[in-house]
């Protein structure tokens, strides 16, 4: 059955709920601002370029150049350096090229729509382009309010050829306004007269759940797109769809931190998988034209820890720091609880994995990468002892920069880094805790709290307890997300307390200083969190010797 080219325009704007404009008299309104967000960057345009490098020049030799064209969803704030606590996605596109075939250059601008992009901004990329060139236009936030004063940013909704003539009421510029659809078809055209290859893709999901399903709401300038996309025979990826099925599938909580500030702009944990969707939807699609640009992507497979499962046996994932996972070799030497985990679970019956790492905080550990290998590695059936505390205190900006704020509030500040000169949402030690349990949870695995080992600190015939902080901060969690708890740290305490009595009995415990345990200390620590998963009746109890 064959349907022109018009009737689908009509469709498309008509399931959208626009008027098939035929004169200026017909043009619709513009949609609603329903971001709600004042974004400012073009009117710190001069202090952005300061940032922005001039298009084209991140070329290496004869190689192409990859040119991210979008706003503030794409590169965000006047210097696009995080100091706001939001990151836009293409700040971290370029993990996912090989940068020694191509570079990824993000020539985004917050506050930029398809129409004032194209007038203001597109010249210089446009002057850039080389033949062999890659463009993924990613542009419709903005397309909204009035289209002849304030910003006057606003493109005509839909796909149609209608255009309307305006005086922007402030400058007395006059103007000539397009389609949404009309803008794409400029950016495709500009593109292909300089050789260069455009992609057209949706825009990022906004934080908004549709009532009547209770899923992320999806755009409606991707039909618009896909239609350009399939009109002008250029790739389309439908990174709206990709990123709000990953939404759709994180608890609310979770979604919720995928953006800061507002309900446009994302965290860094956002960004980032943002970024990824995209690489993802390039990496997937069946479209021809894009092997070239396929060819060049790297880190699209999700990292894993090399674990060796075998069938019908869950895995008991150890994680935490030096406590947990030490040196691990010479008998004299200082071991983690985790080397010792087969003397008490049965490798008959379940598998034991030591993720752990000295030095990591619960911070540095997921900023690493190391909990993500954790988390796409997880199985339904599979169990997470969660150990942290020991480094999670102490410089945040600063030092060995490892610290995060000290309470278990769902709270976060921006810090700037005074070694790298970069800036990081932090949060909490309870929210870290919160967020390991959260994953583990999506993966339908079992998360397993568990208090930091004691150090071989005494006063009064007593060795220390830290309830007052990091107990506190355990139990909070502990009492919002309904996670099992084992308190390792009191049980461990009780046990020198009647075994040693004093710093120098328990002192065969330790090596080499207060905190980290010789071979005996690691096998009492863990022999005492066997008891503990006994004591709470956990499922993971019925795996133990």
């Amino acid at each position: 059955m064959n349907i022109s080219k018009t009737l689908i325009l009509a469709m498309l704007m008509v399931n959208s709920g626009m008027a098939l404009a035929q004169d200026n008299t017909d043009i619709p309104a513009p949609p609603d601002d329903v971001n709600h967000v004042i974004d400012l960057t073009y009117d710190s345009l001069s202090k952005a370029q300061t940032a922005r490098i001039p298009a084209g020049t991140s070329r290496k030799g004869n190689n192409p150049v990859l040119f991210l064209v979008g706003n503030s969803t794409m590169r965000n704030g006047t210097l696009g350096n995080g100091n706001n606590g939001q990151w836009g996605w293409g700040f971290y596109e370029h993990a996912f090229f090989d940068e020694n075939r191509i570079t990824v250059e993000n020539q985004a601008l917050g506050g930029m729509s398809s129409r004032t992009y194209y007038n203001k901004l597109w010249p210089d990329v446009r002057k850039a382009l080389r033949p062999g060139d890659w463009v993924i236009i990613s542009i419709g936030h903005n397309d909204n309010g009035p289209y002849d004063s304030g910003r006057a940013r606003a493109s005509i909704p839909g796909v149609g050829t209608d255009s309307l003539c305006v005086t922007i009421k402030e400058t007395g510029v006059k103007e000539t306004v397009y389609s949404y659809g009309e803008y794409m078809r400029k950016f495709i055209r500009d593109c292909r007269a300089a050789g260069a290859n455009p992609i057209l893709m949706s825009l990022t999901p906004r934080d908004a759940y549709d009532a009547k399903t209770g899923k992320i709401v999806r755009k409606p300038h991707t039909q618009w797109l896909e239609a350009v996309a399939a009109e002008m025979g250029v790739p389309f990826i439908d990174l709206n769809e990709i990123s709000g099925r990953k939404l759709d599938g994180y608890s609310h909580w979770k979604e919720k931190y995928m953006f800061h500030g507002d309900h446009i702009h994302t965290s860094a944990f956002g960004a980032m998988m943002n970024a990824r969707s995209a690489a993802e939807g390039i990496a997937a699609s069946p479209n021809p034209a894009l092997r070239p640009l396929q060819a060049m992507l790297i880190n699209i497979e999700l990292p894993t820890e090399p674990v060796k499962r075998e069938k019908g046996k869950p895995v008991v994932w150890f994680t935490g720091d030096s406590t947990v996972k030490n040196y691990d070799k010479d008998k004299n030497g200082m071991w983690g609880l985790g080397s010792q985990a087969y003397t008490v679970f049965d490798p008959k019956r379940i598998t034991c994995y030591n993720a752990a790492k000295a030095g990591r905080s619960c911070r540095t550990y997921l900023d690493e990468g190391r909990w993500d290998r954790v988390y796409n590695s997880l199985q339904p059936g599979d169990y997470v002892l969660i150990q942290f505390g020991h480094n999670d205190i102490g410089g945040i900006g600063d030092g060995k920069e490892r610290g995060e704020i000290p309470c278990a509030d769902d709270t976060c500040h921006v810090y700037k880094s005074q070694s790298k000169g970069t800036y990081e949402l932090v949060y909490s030690f309870g929210w870290y805790l919160k967020k390991f349990i959260d994953d583990v949870r999506e993966k339908g695995a079992t998360p397993i709290l568990v208090s930091l080992t004691p150090r071989n600190e005494w006063k009064d015939g007593h060795i220390e307890r830290r309830n007052d902080t990091y107990g506190k901060w355990y139990r909070q969690v502990v009492k919002e997300t309904g996670c099992e708890f084992v308190d390792l740290h009191n049980i461990a305490a009780d046990y020198f307390d009647k075994k040693c009595g004093s710093k120098e009995n328990a002192s065969k415990y330790y090596n080499h200083d207060h905190t980290h345990t010789s071979l005996l200390g690691a096998r009492t620590n863990i022999k005492n969190l066997a008891k503990g998963l006994k004591d709470i009746n956990s499922p993971l109890a019925k795996y133990l010797k």
